[in-house]
């Protein structure tokens, strides 16, 4: 192996593996000496390889045909929404839960991590003193994510829309996937709203393998 190989060059620290299909490239170390490689700069090297490879050889596309749907299907039928509650349609959400309404029959499972979620639940007015820490929230939720705005607060700021410390709805700081009006909002519109982000969805077929 040559001195250069182990010293690694500078000149490819970013991204070798999604820049050339070289395999003596490919091999160089992306931050310099293999010994001094943190674990997130080993993922970051092995991923852009394993992209770099996918796509020349033409096996992204053909992984990508293959899985979609499974990925789509199972994103779609289990939504894992945030275990977060604000003010009064917080208590409706808990209510579709109950055995009248049953919402777990449609996938829905409530999860107190974001990031073991992949739906937001805005169901209550946000102050500025919340929003930064629900922009955090919902910035720890892997790709790919979605929001529902729940209740008229959530979308408008409802009846504290000229209040100095509410903010005017949830979408002008993330971006909103499906609204739900009302106040508060009924159980049954809650159900609808995830049937209507189901149908969203299907038809962006996300999940796809190995997306850049």
């Amino acid at each position: 192996m040559s001195s250069k190989r182990v010293r690694g060059n500078p000149g490819l620290r970013r991204g070798v593996g999604a820049q050339t299909t070289d395999s003596d490239e490919i091999m160089e170390a992306p931050h310099g000496d293999w010994l001094t490689l943190r674990s997130d700069q080993l993922l970051e090297w092995i991923d852009n390889a394993v992209y770099n490879v996918a796509e020349a050889t033409g096996m992204r596309e053909l992984v990508n045909r293959v899985t979609r749907p499974i990925f789509n299907f199972g994103q779609r039928v289990s939504p894992y929404p945030l275990h977060l509650g604000i003010m009064c349609c917080a208590i409706e959400m808990g209510q579709a839960s109950a055995p009248d309404h049953d919402i777990d029959r449609l996938g829905v499972v409530y999860r107190s991590s974001p990031r073991q979620c992949d739906v937001l639940i805005v169901n209550g007015p946000v102050c500025e003193k919340l929003r930064p820490k629900l922009k955090t929230l919902y910035e720890q939720m892997p790709e790919p994510k979605w929001v529902i705005a729940m209740g008229e607060c959530a979308i408008s700021g409802g009846p504290y829309w000229d209040s100095y410390s509410v903010v005017a709805g949830a979408d002008t700081f993330m971006p909103v996937d499906v609204y739900i009006p009302g106040c508060p909002v009924r159980p049954e519109a809650l159900m609808h709203g995830f049937l209507t982000l189901q149908k969203k969805i299907r038809e962006k077929e996300p999940g796809m393998f190995l997306r850049r």
